[in-house]
């Protein structure tokens, strides 16, 4: 009863085993039959011995349920689904042999109704237990079963003829191509499908390696591969994929089927021997590779092996599903990629690419989009020095997520600089630009034209800030406490309508010391849903007061990540610091080489130690720096700046690339691999890090607290 298997106690004596030998009729003289029901081999009914010759020369699992009694009669392939049953099950009645499932519907009463009955039957999928060999775990297969009455020469029903075909491979395969497909879905970016395809690749086929190649849309091509037995983790799966770029007229199999459209299969031979780059590469010797069968996106999927490997119908029928729904994907993934790099390029453009450099006010800023990051909002900031030397500081939020808003977005923020150069008044400066939305809302036929503005300017040396609001949250102020503790509170700001709706700012003007940071931001920095302004507003003024640091762009990081919970809305952050006494800084361009680190570490090294920092804060600021400039040149793949300013209370690093990469994401330093590790030890070794995005590129910083000096 082939497919109904399990495992039961092996009996004390063990039965006959099944005939074995080079051919059917080997098998048959091999075999003392004398002592099964069959009786001698010349006693034979030459039907019965047509059936189990069949039986004896056939590859598939086959069984002969013999008899009133139906004993059970099989051969090596059928011996090997039943495991530990085997051997003592040969000769056994088939009801003994499979007590445990005999009663279930689909099992005993098929068998015995095709004997007593003559009806044949066909069982297309059904899920069993299953030992493999000695293993003493028990798992779940799928099997195909076919039940045939046999007779003999006289035309009378002698026993049931059993086919079992096991196809857990194939289901799991189908399975597995169904669950490639939702995670396919969620996709964005070519990073991302690279990350399912590959994923998938390795353990579905189970090959000793995965490619995936895609085109550079301009000429060139880059692809990742996935070697079996490589450990990747959590952080690991965060991290952008190591691509390896590569020209146009590359040879490599996976890019000549991207360019033909035609997949290739190598049963055994070198197909890397061209394009190998390591010793995985030169031990494969069979690979298919498949095109994505796209019009959008060239690329391809290849599977390698370092042994032969027949491709059979049901493997390239797989293969050609899992390259066409990957293919999918991508083209999804490149669209997304072009629309978002246009929507993100206008955002940012449209934003300071540099902000002020000052020796008592630092400054940073942060934006992040919100919705899917794919359309332009109307969140802005900006910070300019004035004619009289004070600094001018607004953030903004033009209501919308679409290039009407961003282009919205750009007009007031020019218009905000213009009228502050002309009169840096804050109260005269919103009221120059509610005007000018008034203006705009009436050239668009709407008053749902919703602007909100915070302004403020900052006089460093009488130290103080006078701003005015225009329907925006008010902002922070994080200050010192005599005993050396720092409390943030709200600017008592008088909150004025929203532009456009004729109304008139008021204005208010503070105490703004040296070790004070203020701290401007958008709603979507503290509105969540089902949870109040109030406890938003809560939330982020403790985290500010607990900050490590007063550090501008410290504070930025831990002001969007201060409310937990996401958030639709842009979320924008600028910071400013009253610095106790100026900073010392430094800069370094990066080439793309791989010198590059090394040559970052000796420049750092001789800065810092000419700036007397101690050699404890040198070694984990050079070793933090060298892992952030290898991470920025392999995935960003450009030049590098590496930025240093060293305060009284702190030193600040910096590694800005210009090329497009995913988020670098927080992670816990316990999981990290060797891909992983470089964040895991900026994490431990410095008191704060974090990643912003910039006009072109990214920014990657951490900080590390200095003693004071004695």
């Amino acid at each position: 009863m082939p497919g109904t298997v399990g495992r039961v106690p092996t009996p004390a004596t063990p039965g006959p085993s099944a005939p074995t030998g080079s051919g059917p009729t080997v098998g048959l003289l091999a075999h003392d039959w004398a002592n099964t029901p069959l009786g001698p081999v010349d006693g034979w009914d030459a039907a019965l011995r047509a059936v189990v010759e069949l039986i004896l020369a056939s590859p598939m699992p086959m069984a002969l349920a013999y008899g009133d009694d139906l004993v059970l009669l099989y051969n090596a392939g059928y011996a090997e689904l039943l495991g530990t049953k085997h051997p003592s099950a040969f000769g056994r009645p088939a009801a003994e042999v499979f007590a445990e499932i005999w009663a279930l519907p689909g099992v005993g009463a098929v068998i015995e109704r095709s004997y007593r009955q003559g009806v044949p039957y066909l069982e297309k999928e059904s899920t069993l237990p299953l030992v493999r060999g000695n293993s003493a775990t028990v798992e779940q297969a799928v099997f195909t079963r076919g039940y045939s009455p046999v007779r003999d020469s006289d035309g009378q029903i002698v026993g049931v003829l059993t086919v079992a075909a096991e196809t857990t491979h194939v289901t799991g395969q189908l399975q597995s191509l169904s669950e490639v497909a939702a995670a396919l879905a969620g996709t964005l970016t070519l990073d991302d499908v690279a990350r399912v395809a590959l994923r998938y690749a390795i353990t579905t086929f189970d090959p000793d390696q995965a490619a995936f190649a895609v085109d550079e849309g301009g000429g060139g091509w880059r692809m990742v591969r996935r070697v079996r037995g490589e450990l990747l983790d959590e952080a690991d799966e965060r991290l952008p994929p190591l691509w390896r770029r590569a020209p146009t007229d590359w040879p490599a199999p996976v890019v000549q089927a991207a360019r033909s459209g035609g997949p290739s299969f190598t049963r055994d031979g070198q197909p890397l021997r061209d394009t190998a780059v390591d010793r995985h590469d030169q031990k494969i010797r069979a690979m298919a590779a498949l095109p994505l069968g796209t019009s959008v996106v060239r690329g391809g999927l290849a599977v390698g092996y370092q042994m032969p490997h027949t491709w059979g119908p049901a493997e390239r029928a797989l293969l050609a599903a899992s390259a066409e729904l990957i293919g999918q994907a991508a083209e999804r993934a490149r669209r997304f990629e072009t629309q978002h790099g246009t929507a993100q390029l206008l955002q940012r453009s449209m934003l300071p690419e540099h902000l002020p450099d000052l020796p008592r006010l630092r400054i940073a800023a942060r934006y992040d989009p919100g919705v899917d990051g794919n359309a332009a909002g109307g969140d802005f900031y900006d910070a300019f020095l004035l004619p009289n030397g004070s600094l001018g500081v607004v953030l903004g939020d033009v209501a919308g997520h679409d290039v009407q808003a961003a282009a919205r977005m750009g007009q007031v923020r020019a218009a905000l600089r213009a009228l502050a150069l002309a009169d840096s008044a804050p109260d005269a400066v919103l009221a120059g630009l509610d005007r000018l939305v008034t203006s705009l809302g009436a050239e668009a036929g709407t008053h749902e034209l919703f602007v909100t503005v915070a302004f403020g300017v900052i006089d460093a040396e009488r130290r103080e800030l006078t701003l005015s609001s225009a329907g925006h949250p008010a902002p922070l102020i994080r200050r010192g406490d005599p005993d050396g503790r720092f409390h943030a509170e709200y600017v008592d700001v008088p909150p004025g309508p929203p532009l456009g709706l004729g109304g008139r700012a008021g204005i208010t003007t503070v105490a703004f010391r040296p070790g004070d940071t203020l701290l401007l931001f958008s709603d979507g920095v503290v509105e969540r849903r089902r949870q109040s302004l109030s406890a938003g507003l809560t939330t982020l003024s403790d985290a500010i007061a607990k900050a490590g640091s007063g550090d501008p762009r410290a504070l930025c990081a831990v002001a969007t990540a201060a409310v937990p919970g996401g958030t639709e809305d842009d979320v924008a952050v600028l910071a400013v610091e009253h610095a106790l006494k100026p900073s010392r800084s430094a800069s370094m361009e990066v080439p793309a080489e791989p010198t590059a680190p090394s040559r970052v570490r000796h420049w750092l090294t001789g800065q810092l130690t000419e700036w007397q920092v101690p050699e404890s804060i040198i070694g984990a600021a050079v070793l933090c720096t060298s892992e952030l400039t290898t991470n920025a040149l392999l995935h960003a793949g450009t030049a590098a700046r590496v930025e240093i300013d060293l305060s009284a209370e702190r030193l600040l690093v910096s590694v800005a690339d210009s090329g497009t990469r995913g988020t670098v994401t927080r992670a816990r330093t316990d999981t990290l691999s060797s891909r992983g590790r470089g964040l895991g030890l900026i994490e431990e070794l410095s008191d704060a890090w974090g990643t912003d995005p910039s006009v072109r590129g990214s920014t990657v910083w951490f900080e590390i607290l200095t003693p004071p000096h004695p």
